[in-house]
């Protein structure tokens, strides 16, 4: 039986956070997940896109929400851009026009 939980547990592996190199993670992000979008709270509620963020040493999704507008700003969505061999996730953030 000892031998058994020895087995089990050098199955749970912790988060290697040797995947991130000043500020660039290198492992490439998932598709982004379909997200059903209920119903906004209010008509003129803006819906914030889900996104995949590394938290703990892996991509966690982060789901997406309605929130109020921000008068004469429009959204930009979280994204992940290749930067050498890894990946910088470029926040998402309310931009002017």
């Amino acid at each position: 039986m000892a031998t058994l939980g020895l087995v089990l547990s050098a199955c749970a592996v912790p988060p290697d956070q040797g995947h991130v190199v000043d500020g660039v993670v290198m492992v490439a992000p998932p598709a982004p997940q379909v997200e059903v979008r209920p119903a906004p709270p209010q008509p003129d509620y803006v819906w914030i896109g889900g996104y995949w963020n590394w938290v703990g040493g892996r991509h966690t999704w982060v789901s997406g929400h309605w929130t109020t507008p921000r008068p004469g700003h429009h959204w930009v969505a979280y994204e992940w851009v290749r930067q050498g061999d890894g990946w910088r996730l470029r926040p998402g953030h309310w931009e002017r026009g």
